[in-house]
């Protein structure tokens, strides 16, 4: 199911409101920077580029089908083909790789600015696709496409704040925050800014309420479950991780790793630099561990399981129709099968009938011996094969108590990428079953 004439005259007034305020936005910047010395190409560039979205507005609220500007529908094509959770992973955790390594360049203004508009442009452009708008434009979405922007600006602002007081550092200087160390009083002037943001943000939500109705549904009805049945955007990323994990892994366990985690970070921490200022190369291995675990391992599923999940939990392309009728064959394995049944070619080991519950207990240790071995050798020889190696000066510095709970903090958080990766290659279910106990990992 795709763009139809019907479809385009209805969002065509959007649209040309959409790129009438990309126009109007970058005829702002413009003007700023026609006032700037060694600005003015800048200034031109931007010029054109708001007339060209001017021309776009005016061909997209022309009414036509023909004319609303769209992606191609081979382009939409080829996408929905190479959409799947494991290109999906590997492309965000290969995009933000490429924005930490040259974040130097990235964090130019123009360069940023240039990256903000061609995402305004491309969604805009994608927007004249049925299923893409249907999505997007959804009232329970739309606040998170506009926080997906909000997250991308104050990482961008801080990255940028990171990367002078680096370059100023380097050359001996000390950083931007030291030199603007100036007091301000609570009374008046916190508060009145505080009073400030407080209105506008309240007009703000009033007009939101008047423009884009509430999202509100018919009662719950026990016979008439939603299909997909999803949480509430903030739980969308422990939703997704009910896929690889258990319940009571997946839904208690690691989020209760998650707060003790971020309790711990305090005294587990030993760099004493980069406090009261934004810095990356003095933090570096607390920097890339926080951002890996925010943004690749909570913000990204977030995105994932609002816009790409659809019926039945499925994975679908961001311009295919969500039907319900798409079903996905996986024969998904444990690891002791794999093991007896795939690589030994035996049965799974069985206690004989009437046996003793001991003789029982141990039939399940053999059979789970596989599993249990590759977790005791990543929690337990991991840890200090490490300490020895790669974090030798963490170990040094930390000692062993504090050095293990952060090892152990860090291969559970990358248990949950690992185990990602299994379900996707092997069709690996879990690595220890136990269900004699419900125990599952």
């Amino acid at each position: 199911m795709h763009s139809n004439g019907f479809f385009l005259k209805d969002v065509a007034g959007f649209l040309g409101g959409y790129y009438t305020f990309m126009a109007l936005m970058n005829g702002v910047a413009a003007l700023l920077l026609w006032r700037r010395k060694g600005q003015v190409g800048w200034a031109l560039t931007w010029v054109a580029f708001a007339a060209a979205m001017m021309v776009l507005a005016s061909l997209a609220l022309s009414g036509s089908a023909e004319l609303v500007p769209a992606l191609p529908q081979s382009a939409r094509t080829i996408v929905n083909s190479l959409s799947g959770p494991v290109l999906y992973t590997l492309g965000t955790t290969a995009l933000l790789t490429i924005l930490f390594v040259f974040r130097s360049f990235f964090v130019k203004p123009m360069v940023a600015w240039t990256i903000l508009n061609a995402m305004l442009l491309l969604m805009g452009l994608s927007m004249a696709d049925e299923n893409f708008a249907a999505i997007v434009m959804k009232p329970d979405n739309v606040p998170i496409v506009g926080l997906v922007f909000l997250l991308a600006f104050f990482t961008w602002v801080a990255t940028k704040q990171a990367v002078v007081n680096d370059d100023r550092i380097a050359r001996g200087l000390p950083p931007v925050e030291k030199e603007n160390d100036e007091k301000v009083l609570v009374w008046p002037d916190l508060v009145y800014t505080e009073l400030i943001c407080m209105v506008a943000v309240s007009a703000f939500l009033l007009l939101w309420a008047i423009c884009l109705p509430a999202p509100l549904e018919e009662p719950a009805s026990s016979v008439k479950t939603p299909n997909p049945s999803k949480a509430p955007w903030y739980f969308l990323g422990l939703q997704e991780m009910l896929v690889y994990f258990d319940p009571w892994y997946a839904g208690v366990v690691l989020p209760s790793l998650v707060i003790f985690g971020l309790m711990a970070m305090p005294y587990l921490d030993f760099n004493k630099k980069g406090n009261g200022y934004y810095s990356i190369a003095e933090r570096k291995f607390s920097y890339l561990t926080w951002q890996f675990g925010f943004l690749e391992l909570w913000i990204t599923l977030i995105i994932l399981g609002t816009f790409l999940r659809g019926p039945n939990w499925n994975f679908f392309g961001p311009f295919e129709f969500w039907t319900p009728y798409k079903v996905e064959v996986l024969n998904n394995v444990d690891l002791p099968q794999m093991f007896w049944v795939g690589l030994l070619d035996r049965p799974l080991p069985r206690a004989p009938q009437g046996a003793s519950g001991l003789v029982q207990a141990g039939y399940v240790l053999l059979r789970e011996a596989p599993g249990l071995l590759v977790m005791g050798v990543y929690l337990l020889v991991l840890p200090p094969l490490l300490a020895v190696t790669i974090f030798r000066g963490f170990f040094a510095k930390m000692g062993f108590i504090r050095y293990m709970v952060m090892a152990n903090l860090m291969l559970l958080m990358l248990s949950l990428p690992l185990k990602m990766v299994l379900r996707w290659t092997l069709n690996l279910k879990y690595i220890v079953s136990i269900p004699e106990f419900s125990l599952n990992f």
